[in-house]
């Protein structure tokens, strides 16, 4: 599915499906989404580095963007 986010994608890459995501990044504790490390490091490491459950942050942004208009 295109619009499905993954734990190997980048911040930026879901940022660019839909802006409306930034919100469930910030509640993540990611607050610097223009960063370099927005750009080259994936969920994953995000979620390692902020101390966040990548499984709830890839659920979250897969169920916004399947409600998403």
């Amino acid at each position: 599915m295109e619009n499905t986010v993954t734990k190997d994608m980048t911040i930026i890459e879901v940022l660019n499906m839909h802006r409306g995501t930034a919100r469930i990044f910030m509640e993540f504790g990611m607050h610097c989404l223009g960063c370099p490390h927005a750009t080259g490091e994936s969920l994953a490491g995000a979620c390692m580095a902020h101390g966040a459950n990548v499984d709830e942050l890839v659920h979250q942004l897969n169920e916004f963007l399947a409600n998403a208009k």
